[in-house]
């Protein structure tokens, strides 16, 4: 099984940047698809980013079109995400997930890491 660890979140004004990352350890050649989910108080998970790891593939929620950007690193079995434009919205515990086919429903992924808080202040 794969394990996933965040981390990067934090505090940041309206309006910034912030990146994330996710490190991947275990057996990784058995990941083709690692995605970005978030989740704030009383809401269900929803999807943010993944890409196909091998092609390199991208897809992106349409909350965060035009401002997120999901990469990977694939000699350091990292994915990252890149946040700009920052909105008080986009306020959320931000999860790492594995899985073998893309989607977009957390149902779809089968390996989460724990976790990192982004908070937005207005």
């Amino acid at each position: 099984q794969v394990q996933l660890v965040e981390s990067g979140g934090g505090l940041v004004d309206a309006g910034g940047s912030l990146r994330l990352s996710c490190a991947a350890t275990g057996r990784t050649d058995s990941r083709f698809v690692m995605a970005w989910f978030r989740q704030a108080p009383g809401k269900d998970r929803e999807f943010v980013s993944a890409i196909l790891w091998n092609v390199g593939s991208r897809l992106y929620g349409d909350s965060v079109k035009g401002r997120f950007t999901i990469s990977r690193d694939i000699a350091k079995n990292t994915v990252y995400l890149q946040m700009n434009s920052l909105k008080p919205e986009d306020t959320a515990v931000y999860y790492c997930a594995a899985g073998n086919i893309l989607g977009t429903s957390p149902s779809r992924y089968d390996s989460w890491g724990p976790g990192t808080q982004v908070t937005v202040s207005s």
